[in-house]
């Protein structure tokens, strides 16, 4: 039985993943620096008390383990010169792996991370993600990589009240994929882990912002939805005032126009399809 740390297990996208690993029969620990929150929610499994911008703790929390998996992020309200977990914490990570000679990193990055660049595109959020990807991989540990399309669980995010809130500009599709899907994918990656890997995950179907809320309102039952949508101008406007509308702004611009593709042919193949559609996501939001 592989030993695994979660750091990263208590957000709307770290749980899930986190539950499915535990399900998979993985000797499951959680990096927490506010045990009582973690142990809530995981109340069976050993939490241990750390911080990504402390190396010691980490080092001490990482002995015994056999793989690290990262779920971490950078808060919208964050500013570039702050401490970031995907730049200082991965830097202190990755020292402490390798001092304890954990024997595999798995870090979930994305596929949003490639719209840097495009289109005269520059955010420092995404320069700090690319990096942290290329840390991980000269690392000289091995690694399994995740680049997942955009998480249906974002709509927790939009919804307020009846209101399904949207920024106009909604162009490229996106292969949505619900977050159990994504969980039970990787969890299924460790087991026959070797060497290097790197896995896209992506969900059924392709919708733009438009057509995935469209569904939404037409299979959710248990509220009358609607959608309203703000024009980007203004969100970018009001960015200027907003550490958290302008981290808004900027995720959607590159969220409404990087041109995805479908790339899960081999996720599929060794991991197995997604189940979950999103109108069966809808019928739970």
């Amino acid at each position: 039985m592989k030993k695994i740390l979660v750091i990263g297990s208590t957000g709307l996208l770290g749980k899930p993943a986190t539950h499915q690993l535990i399900r998979r029969g993985y000797e499951v620990s959680l990096l927490a620096r506010n045990p009582a929150k973690t142990r809530a929610m995981f109340p069976h499994n050993r939490i241990i008390e750390g911080d990504v911008f402390d190396q010691d703790s980490l080092r001490d929390a990482f002995l015994g383990q056999d793989i690290v998996y990262l779920n971490l992020s950078i808060a919208q309200s964050s500013r570039m010169k702050e401490l970031q977990p995907e730049r200082e914490g991965i830097q202190n990570i990755l020292a402490a792996a390798m001092q304890v000679k954990i024997q595999r990193i798995a870090y979930l990055s994305s596929l949003i991370k490639n719209y840097q660049g495009m289109q005269g595109f520059d955010w420092w959020a995404l320069r700090i993600k690319n990096d942290a990807l290329q840390k991980v991989k000269s690392s000289g540990i091995p690694y399994s990589i995740f680049y997942p399309s955009t998480f249906m669980e974002t709509f927790y995010n939009l919804v307020r009240g009846n209101t399904i809130y949207l920024v106009s500009g909604s162009r490229a599709p996106m292969w949505m994929i619900a977050a159990d899907d994504y969980g039970r994918q990787i969890s299924r990656a460790f087991e026959t882990a070797t060497g290097n890997q790197e896995f896209v995950f992506q969900g059924l179907d392709p919708y733009t912002w438009d057509e995935a809320a469209r569904i939404i309102v037409e299979t959710n039952k248990k509220k009358k939805l609607k959608i309203r949508k703000a024009p980007m101008g203004l969100i970018k406007f009001l960015g200027n005032f907003s550490g958290k509308i302008n981290y808004a702004g900027k995720i959607l611009t590159a969220l409404n126009n990087y041109p995805e593709k479908f790339e899960s042919e081999d996720t599929w193949k060794q991991l197995g399809k997604p189940e979950i559609t999103l109108a069966e996501f809808a019928t739970g939001l």
